[in-house]
């Protein structure tokens, strides 16, 4: 059987990818929460992997931090194919 794809390498890349849109908007969890009219708590389980977002959810991130939903699958996909690492500076969890 295989992996979840929480397990999967790209997963954590997805992770990492969300937090540095993020940190590059100058949000703080709390300020993308309200925002998004959501807790604190929920960007903190989605960040850790806790929970997961589906296609509206995720194009709502990406819009509260000033990115476009297509441009950040631009750049997941190029991550992952080898095109070069998050620029988040953090080790994989």
């Amino acid at each position: 059987m295989p992996a979840k794809s929480i397990h999967k390498p790209e997963y954590q890349t997805l992770l990492e990818l969300l937090i540095e849109v993020r940190d590059k908007a100058g949000l703080k969890q709390a300020e993308l929460a309200a925002l998004l009219e959501r807790s604190q708590s929920y960007i903190s389980d989605v960040e850790r992997g806790g929970r997961r977002l589906d296609l509206l959810q995720l194009r709502e991130y990406c819009q509260a931090c000033g990115q476009d939903l297509v441009g950040f699958v631009r750049r997941f996909e190029k991550t992952i194919a080898g095109g070069g690492p998050s620029s988040t500076g953090r080790p994989p969890r």
